[in-house]
């Protein structure tokens, strides 16, 4: 292969998955997602449901071995099939013209995508709070899994901002992270990790299972595949440039019991100068104030941002790591 080709594929490949990203950015923010039928994710819960089912005991349990076996052979299972696909479904697409696989890719990349429904959720929490404290609670429901009957109205605010600066990981940066690194299969198989891990990753009883053991495998690859994008989220949340409170994100990151999802909660409470916790368990900023009206929207305006931001940053490293390829 002569330079002139060599030079032709490094920048035609980076600016095919560039333009995917952008389009799939786009088609997010005009269509939103895709009807659940044919949501790849959606797939992705009624495997995890169907085969958690076989794996985790009922009721409380001392089996350890076999669980945990058995959850570990299952997800690889899954992430490999999930890898296939996508690998296959981005090698058809290498195959047309440079334009088509763009679309193609970023059609195919748009599920793994969920910034406009993360952000819709999270300010419907402050629009039902205008209506009353009971119909916030009820919205904030659909967004987190604890226990929201008695939380106060600030105490909702603070929950729905945490559910948008962790999700904006989950659902946004961590996808990208995986795509600039191994393409469409990556982004997909985190998808399904972070996936798993939402529906495995428990200590003790849900929904009448015993995930101690069979959910362990899922919530420890999660947490590796998250790592590195839970900590370039935060530095896309709380700025790339020098303010207050940047040499205390790490020591606040590190006050929640996740090893990742603290770091854009962090970001994000230090950013908007506001407290955010968890009542019994954690506290961010604690010197902040409380999370008022005005906050929800102003935390979605530096997550729209943070999305631009990681979407601008990987198509610059696209076409460094091209014209690194090409020497």
């Amino acid at each position: 292969m002569t330079m002139t080709a060599a030079t032709f594929d490094a920048l035609r490949t980076a600016g095919t998955m560039s333009a995917a990203l952008w389009i799939a950015l786009l088609i997010d923010h005009l269509l939103g997602e895709p009807p659940a039928r044919w949501h790849p994710v959606v797939w992705i819960g009624h495997y995890l449901g169907w085969i958690g089912r076989r794996i985790a005991p009922l009721g409380l349990s001392t089996a350890r071995a076999v669980p945990f076996v058995a959850g570990a052979l299952a997800w690889c299972i899954g992430a490999a099939t999930v890898a296939g696909v996508a690998f296959a479904v981005q090698r058809a697409l290498w195959m047309l013209p440079f334009w088509a696989t763009a679309i193609g890719l970023g059609l195919a990349l748009k599920p793994l995508l969920a910034w406009r429904m993360l952000r819709t959720e999270v300010l419907a929490v402050e629009a039902a709070l205008d209506v009353s404290l009971d119909a916030g609670r009820t919205q904030l429901a659909r967004l987190v899994s604890r226990d929201v009957g008695q939380l106060s109205e600030a105490e909702v605010r603070e929950s729905a901002i945490e559910s948008l600066a962790e999700n904006l990981n989950d659902s946004v940066v961590a996808p990208i992270f995986w795509v600039l690194l191994l393409g469409l299969p990556g982004a997909a198989v985190y998808r399904f990790a972070n996936t798993a891990d939402a529906m495995w990753g428990y200590l003790g009883l849900r929904h009448g299972r015993d995930w101690t053991w069979a959910g362990k495998w899922t919530a420890r690859a999660d947490d590796v595949l998250s790592w590195a994008p839970a900590r370039i989220t935060a530095l896309l949340l709380h700025g790339l440039v020098r303010r207050p409170g940047w040499r205390v994100l790490p020591r606040e990151a590190r006050r929640t019991p996740s090893p990742n999802s603290g770091w854009p909660m962090a970001a994000m409470a230090l950013r908007l100068g506001v407290r955010l916790g968890k009542p019994s368990v954690y506290v961010l900023n604690a010197q902040g104030r409380r999370p008022r009206s005005g906050d929800l929207l102003q935390a979605a305006r530096f997550g729209g941002h943070a999305v631009r931001a990681a979407v601008a940053l990987a198509t610059l490293a696209f076409f460094l790591g091209a014209w690194a390829a090409c020497g």
